[in-house]
């Protein structure tokens, strides 16, 4: 096994799962805003560490994926930020890429950017304690999208970042989001996510990227939120193993799901669906924001009650890590 692959397996395996609390402040600030906290440093860190400090982390959580300004924080245990999720037997992550821009002669689309001084700027992460990093490329579907301007864009992006982060001895997650705004049925998600997951490994093979040291997170294959044709759970599941099967070489250790505005629980139960159905090799796990920290955050907003909000979120990394071993039920969510 290569080191890169032991890496991963290490944030994947027993059912753990990857904590996404790489929020950029802007968006850590909408969220801080929606439950009427103010969004300063000492917050954003107050409320991050209350997650990192709870008793999950062991049991639950492989992976951390934080923020420039979180992985360069000192937590208010005195220890560094990186530091302290070692500590728990999770690997520190750090989102690296600067964005989703406008996309030049496609305006309606994005490309991800952030490829500029990326080579020092993953030396200072890896000796900060960092040991895997994300890139998030974001599609849309529409008449005409995602067009092969944008699909080949991002995936050659995703490639180059991959190739930068494994010579600096990281896992490159990979994170090609087709996105579930708009009217569109689950089966234009699966012909579009197909089609976009397939660049991104033609172009990480192009750049000779041990696909074994790399993690991906899509989307599960969902209708758009506009849409009046909706599926059940069920089939969610099986699209989004169709399209797995026909798009990722067996060589990948494993898929992190992200939630992509999924219900906290709506989230969970798909995931367990598509553990239930898995006949590949791949280890389906989690990579959640919203659907891990949403509950915890509304209850710490009304009085900062650290171990109430732990409580709550070491239920919710619990239910995912049941779901990523098949295991979940509706009885014990309720429980």
């Amino acid at each position: 096994m290569s080191e890169l692959n032991t890496i991963a397996l290490k944030i994947l395996s027993n059912g753990k799962g990857i904590l996404a609390a790489d929020e950029s402040n802007g968006t850590m600030t909408k969220r801080l805003d929606s439950v009427n906290i103010q969004s300063s440093p000492e917050n954003r860190l107050l409320f991050r560490e209350t997650l990192f400090a709870s008793d999950s982390m062991k049991d639950c959580i492989g992976g951390v994926i934080l923020f420039d300004e979180t992985i360069n924080q000192t937590s208010n245990y005195g220890k560094t930020i990186p530091a302290m999720i070692s500590e728990t037997g999770a690997v520190p992550g750090i989102k690296v890429d600067t964005g989703a821009k406008d996309l030049a002669n496609s305006l309606d689309e994005k490309i991800t950017e952030g490829l500029d001084g990326l080579r020092e700027r993953l030396k200072k992460y890896y000796e900060l304690g960092a040991r895997f990093t994300k890139w998030r490329g974001v599609y849309i579907i529409g008449e005409k999208y995602p067009s092969k301007l944008a699909i080949n864009s991002n995936a050659h992006a995703l490639a180059r970042y991959s190739a930068l982060v494994q010579e600096s001895g990281m896992v490159p997650i990979v994170e090609p989001e087709v996105l579930m705004d708009g009217e569109h049925s689950a089966e234009d998600c699966l012909i579009k996510t197909s089609e976009v997951i397939k660049k991104c490994f033609d172009e990480l093979i192009i750049h000779k990227i041990d696909l074994s040291g790399v993690i991906l997170k899509p989307n599960m294959i969902l209708a758009g939120n506009k849409s009046k044709n909706k599926i059940p759970n069920e089939e969610v599941a099986s699209k989004t193993l169709e399209c797995l099967k026909k798009s990722v070489p067996n060589e990948v250790p494993g898929i992190a799901f992200l939630s992509g505005g999924q219900s906290e629980v709506e989230a969970t139960e798909n995931l367990n669906l598509i553990n239930r159905n898995n006949d590949t090799n791949f280890i389906m796990t989690y990579s959640y924001g919203r659907a891990l920290q949403q509950s915890a955050l509304k209850f710490w907003s009304k009085d900062k009650d650290i171990k109430g909000t732990q409580n709550i979120f070491n239920h919710r990394a619990k239910m995912n890590t049941l779901a990523a071993q098949g295991k979940w039920s509706k009885e014990l969510e309720n429980k």
